[in-house]
């Protein structure tokens, strides 16, 4: 299956009750697809007349209990970020999905990975997170889309899928989850009106005296402490033994990984830290490598933005360098091998002598 369609079949499966959205290429098959398959199979399924409006309908239908679903691409998501804010805030959970295109501005509808900074740092105001999910292959466009409301509906916080336009176009084999397998009630803090058991909930992100909203923040925080001891993934590629280490996600992680067997074929010895989640960041796994390799190189699809978590992690321990390609373009394996060697002739301590 192409991966926007996977990852709609995959969310059908998983028993959305809503998805509201708005078409922007290339991210236009998820809602295609779900016109088609959703009304028929429980799923009310709407486009909004924006990005703006179907951030919002998400938040109300999250507030009356629903399992909700949205989908965009780069000026879409920046236009959801006051309503993601507003989420956050009020602890609602949903699944997001940015199928990445380059910017900024309208940009190209070619693949990037621009967005990560936006994703994990909280693209809009106030202090938040969400969880933010990688996948690396049209099975993962799928997997994850369960694991998201998994973890959405756990830690009553937005989730977002981070993907990119290649991946939400390639088609590969994917074994779907089983649908129904997922269980959802309609949890106690719904906003579903007074019963004879309790008063009507309310839920808000408003919150006018201080303390009150410091009180909200301490709480948040406490949330996002908690999901970054329990809820940190990552996949370790050929790293006992490297003296360099490819850090990528995403598409690019497949490139590198093409890249490292390139580079072994040379008596080179790279490893691999692909993250699955960005946000929590496998920050301690890398600052545990940093001790053992000699270098970092992270490979991107944008200016550089994951390799400032990276640095982070390093914290100066181990030099780290980057390797990026802008605007759509895709890097090749020998693109990133010929910045492997560069960085093996200057930091590798026993290159040499190996060659």
């Amino acid at each position: 299956m192409k991966g926007n369609e996977a990852l709609a079949e995959a969310a059908l499966r998983a028993g959305i009750q809503a998805y509201f959205g708005y078409p922007i290429t290339p991210q236009s098959e998820v809602m295609e697809y779900l016109m088609l398959h959703g009304p028929g199979r429980g799923a009310i399924v709407l486009q909004a007349e924006s990005e703006l409006a179907a951030i919002n309908m998400i938040y109300g239908a999250s507030g009356a209990g629903a399992r909700v679903l949205t989908s965009s691409s780069g000026p879409g998501i920046s236009l959801m970020q006051e309503g993601i804010s507003y989420m956050a805030s009020a602890e609602l959970p949903c699944v997001i999905v940015n199928v990445q295109r380059g910017g900024p501005g309208l940009g190209t509808i070619q693949p990037s990975q621009g967005d990560y900074f936006q994703a994990v740092k909280g693209g809009g105001h106030g202090d938040y997170h969400m969880i933010v999910l990688a996948p690396a292959s049209v099975q993962e466009m799928a997997d994850l889309v369960f694991d998201g409301f998994r973890l959405a509906e756990k830690y009553r916080t937005p989730v977002m899928i981070l993907a990119d336009g290649a991946l939400g176009q390639m088609m590969e084999k994917v074994q779907l989850p089983e649908e129904g397998s997922l269980a959802h009630v309609t949890p106690p803090w719904a906003t579903t009106g007074k019963t004879a058991d309790r008063e009507r909930n309310i839920i808000t992100s408003l919150f006018i005296q201080p303390e009150k909203m410091e009180e909200v923040n301490i709480r948040l925080q406490k949330k996002y402490a908690r999901i970054q001891r329990q809820e940190t993934r990552c996949e370790l590629i050929r790293v006992e033994d490297a003296d360099i280490i490819l850090v990528a996600f995403g598409l690019s992680a497949r490139i590198a990984q093409k890249s490292l067997a390139l580079a072994r074929e040379k008596g080179l010895r790279v490893g691999l830290i692909r993250p699955i989640t960005l946000f929590p960041f496998p920050s301690e796994i890398i600052a545990e490598q940093a001790l053992l390799v000699d270098a970092f190189l992270t490979v991107e699809m944008n200016a550089g933005q994951m390799v400032e978590d990276v640095k982070l992690a390093v914290d100066g321990k181990r030099p780290v360098l980057f390797k990026g390609r802008m605007g759509g373009i895709i890097p090749t394996p020998e693109e990133v091998l010929a910045s492997i060697e560069a960085i093996a002739e200057e930091h590798v301590t026993t290159f040499a002598e190996r060659m």
